[in-house]
């Protein structure tokens, strides 16, 4: 059996005349704004740090993209490995619903430990690693075309592999270093707190680009290790041209 800890966050559909609105200049119905659909995953049951993060990181993510798109937040347990690849292709699902496959975007949170071989699940009294191969073809039968993955973990750079034009891939650390900040009693790791609760909070009000917010939380990850007496864990970002130019666009 599996067992979930999720939330769904909708707005309610009340008519064309609700989606769409008038060109102040040229009296025209003006096209919907971009959505976002925000799927943010905690897979190690065993340290609450990890579900702190992903019900953060989709908080901020909705509140900055989402324009109204579905949330999905999931966690493996104790008793139950509900975010696994079962459950990581059921939220995927959740998470499109309402979203044009051209035109919107999804954003895909993954936060747990790590390995060079990839990030680590465990849930009730299964354990194992979920490697980008793997969670590549997860993403690639989505129907959004244009999708955000971020990886909080050690060693997630291995995930860039996965970057192209139309997947911007995120990570804490480089393929070769391990991050910091997930010891007990934490609600962020260092990467969680410096990307989504720092750079991209304070994103909110002056609408800086993705890559800008990025640089801006790597710095904030580099000082705060470099304080802590911690070799740089190098965050990474790449790919995602059209994606950028798509969160870009007013």
């Amino acid at each position: 059996m599996l067992f979930w800890l999720f939330a769904r966050v909708r707005k309610p559909v009340l008519g064309l005349l609700v989606a769409l609105s008038i060109d102040p200049v040229s009296g025209a119905l003006a096209a919907p704004s971009l959505k976002a659909g925000v799927v943010a995953l905690a897979l190690w049951s065993q340290q609450g740090v990890f579900l702190s993060e992903a019900k953060g990181a989709a908080h901020v993510l909705a509140a900055r993209y989402g324009h109204g798109g579905p949330v999905e937040i999931r966690s493996n347990t104790r008793t139950g490995f509900a975010a696994g690849p079962v459950g990581m292709a059921r939220a995927i699902r959740s998470a499109e619903r309402g979203l044009d496959p051209a035109r919107d975007v999804l954003f895909v949170v993954l936060t747990s430990h790590g390995s060079p071989q990839g990030i680590a699940e465990k849930g009730g009294d299964q354990e194992g690693i979920l490697p980008p191969a793997a969670l590549g073809r997860l993403l690639a039968a989505s129907k959004i075309r244009r999708k955000v993955l971020i990886v909080s973990a050690c060693f997630a750079g291995v995930y860039t592999s996965l970057a192209d034009p139309d997947m911007v891939v995120i990570t804490a650390a480089d393929a070769d270093h391990p991050s910091f900040g997930c010891q007990a009693g934490a609600r962020w790791t260092y990467f969680g707190d410096a990307f989504f609760n720092q750079a991209l909070r304070q994103s909110l009000a002056g609408r800086e680009p993705l890559d800008r917010v990025f640089a801006h939380a790597a710095e904030l990850v580099r000082a705060r290790e470099v304080k802590d007496g911690f070799d740089p864990s190098n965050p990474q970002m790449a790919g995602g041209a059209n994606v950028l130019s798509a969160l870009a666009a007013p």
